[in-house]
């Protein structure tokens, strides 16, 4: 068995709109095609980085909440390379989201930092 490469990532959120707007305003990922599916009263975006797919937001009626805090079994994060940290931490900040310290990697010596989406799912900044 060959793999290629990760081809997207699901994510199921509680707030459609709230959801969409911070994946494409917040974070800047592309739309590449949205679908509403009347049968399951869901929503589908698919959204891109730099043109290529990565992430599927799902929207479906009252999903269960997730666990961030204690971390628990399953995708513990998303994680985005950056080439300036700093600019990242000034952006989140004039958007009044809340940020984590910048952090080192102890065993690349990279900054990292965090943030949460609206449902909580950690999302990771890694300076390249």
């Amino acid at each position: 068995m060959i793999l290629n490469k990760i081809h997207h990532i699901a994510i199921i959120c509680s707030n459609y709109a709230v959801s969409k707007q911070f994946y494409t305003e917040v974070i800047g990922l592309e739309i590449l095609n949205e679908t509403y599916r009347a049968e399951r009263d869901s929503y589908k975006l698919d959204l891109a980085l730099n043109g290529v797919y990565i992430v599927e937001l799902f929207s479906f009626p009252n999903p269960p909440k997730r666990l961030s805090r204690p971390e628990a079994t399953g995708l513990r994060h998303l994680a985005f390379e950056v080439n300036n940290l700093t600019e990242v931490v000034c952006k989140m900040n004039s958007l009044n989201i809340d940020i984590e310290p910048i952090r080192i990697d102890e065993f690349t010596n990279k900054k990292f930092t965090f943030i949460a989406d609206p449902d909580g799912l950690p999302i990771e900044f890694y300076e390249k």
